[in-house]
């Protein structure tokens, strides 16, 4: 799998020179749209997420460290320095599992990307446009670092192979590329790509066994982002192969194997942004056609009660995320647990619930220990299905086998996500998710502020109103 970059120049500096070349001119109004989406995407989970436990204690932390005021955080009333504002957002811009998704790569990468570039313009004074740009950067070369990862003959990302959260992993690098171009040009960038690869990280065993940690991971590759600009500012440097070198990047966490030409082909002609899926339901992507293919057979008039017994067929590398192990999957304890069920997720589908099919209120610790949707786990077997794998990860398709008690054999497929380049989202379904998120902690006034800001966003000399309204929300009422 492992190829090397043809240039002269590394593959940070070919990275470096192409952000630093981008114009916001050169985004197409299509592409300038799609950021805006994410950007309001993302506010709305930060929104929703600030009432959790691990906000609070992230606010706790942040506002407890203290520092110069540069920026801020969804909930928090005082301003923070950058770095330690684009953790808490970062973390609550992943503690749903609401954020979006770049296939095949599988990386989450607004939920680092936004947090970072916000907090960085509030302390800079960037414009909407400069932040605009600066996402486009970030979401680019996170997602290319991702696709090097990506080995085409397994189907599979080498990172997860190797129980590496690429997310934050490669989110770190995207979000530093980002936040330095708002800063400098193209030495800046590949210094601070150098600078951040020490600090990038991530593991995702709380995924099989729980724990809440993966939840922070986004924060940190944005604050991770953020600090290792700030570094290079005052001086510290990266080395030029940061990369591919054989100390670097890609030897330490993929053992050498990785594909230079996904970071280099076609970089400056095709973006890859199109390619990211929003999330319709606020559990992992690997979920979301259970839900669907569940949520069929409730519309078909299937109730619980008619089931004898359930067939999730998924693509086999998703089956250690979802479902495995079985006992814990079929019995989540908390709605963290429950978000990286298969089970869970056709029984959610086939209850149905708010949202645009299942919503926040459908995935809390009290129902994943319901007992009727026990009964209905109970029922569920997840298994590798040869037809999901051959498609996936161009999408994460499920195929769903009800065996009736009258003896009928009922089968859901559902090939491609909702949300995605084939089954995209309307803008009223974006905005109906933002709404059905930020509602729980803003009134309509605050939210229709927030949308207004980000719906006019390359219009703004600062970002500093899009903050006005969700610093609003009371953490402590919620």
């Amino acid at each position: 799998m492992t190829t090397t970059n043809a240039a002269d120049t590394t593959l940070a500096e070919t990275l470096a020179t192409w952000a630093a070349s981008v114009e916001y001119s050169d985004l197409a109004p299509s592409l300038v749209e799609n950021i805006k989406s994410r950007v309001l995407d993302i506010l709305g989970i930060c929104a929703a997420a600030s009432p959790l436990d691990t906000s609070r204690a992230v606010r706790e932390y942040v506002t407890a460290l203290g520092g110069e005021g540069q920026a801020n955080v969804v909930g928090v009333s005082i301003d923070l320095p950058a770095n330690q504002a684009a953790f808490a957002n970062g973390v609550l811009a992943h503690s749903l599992d609401y954020d979006d998704t770049h296939l095949p790569s599988v990386l989450h990468p607004s939920a680092s990307v936004i947090p970072a570039v916000l907090a960085a313009a509030q302390a800079h004074g960037s414009s909407g446009q400069q932040v605009i740009r600066a996402i486009a950067i970030g979401l680019e070369v996170s997602v290319r670092l991702g696709m090097a990862g990506y080995d085409r003959s397994a189907q599979n990302s080498v990172f997860f192979e190797h129980g590496q959260h690429a997310t934050s992993i490669c989110g770190a690098m995207g979000s530093a590329a980002a936040v330095a171009s708002l800063y400098g040009e193209s030495e800046m960038i590949r210094n601070s790509l150098g600078v951040a690869a020490s600090m990038a990280s991530g593991i995702i065993e709380a995924n099989r066994t729980g724990g809440n940690v993966k939840r922070i991971h986004c924060g940190w590759a944005a604050h991770s982002a953020v600090t290792a600009v700030d570094l290079v500012r005052y001086g510290i440097t990266g080395p030029p192969t940061v990369l591919e070198g054989r100390f670097g990047f890609f030897q330490a966490w993929l053992h050498g194997n990785f594909d230079a030409a996904a970071i280099t082909d076609d970089l400056g002609t095709k973006w890859s942004i199109e390619d990211i899926f929003f999330k319709p339901y606020p559990a992992n992507h690997f979920t979301h056609a259970a839900v669907d293919a569940a949520a069929a057979l409730r519309r078909a008039g299937v109730s619980p009660d008619d089931i004898d017994s359930m067939e999730l067929g998924v693509p086999a590398p998703n089956l250690r995320t979802i479902g495995e192990p079985i006992d814990v999957k079929r019995k989540p304890i908390t709605a963290y647990m429950a978000q990286f069920s298969g089970p869970y997720a056709v029984a959610a589908g086939l209850l149905g619930g708010g949202g645009l099919e299942v919503g926040l209120d459908d995935y809390t610790d009290t129902l994943a220990q319901d007992p009727l949707r026990r009964e209905i786990m109970s029922k569920v077997d997840v298994v590798p299905d040869a037809e999901c794998t051959q498609i996936f990860p161009m999408q994460f398709p499920a195929v769903l086998t009800a065996h009736l008690k009258d003896g009928r054999v009922l089968v859901e497929k559902v090939l491609s996500n909702r949300g995605g380049n084939e089954n995209p989202l309307s803008f009223d379904e974006l905005t109906k998710k933002f709404r059905d998120n930020a509602g729980r902690v803003m009134s309509v006034a605050d939210m229709a502020a927030v949308e207004d800001s980000c719906r006019t966003l390359e219009t703004a000399e600062t970002v500093n109103e899009i903050f006005d309204s969700l610093l609003k929300i009371d953490t402590e009422e919620n």
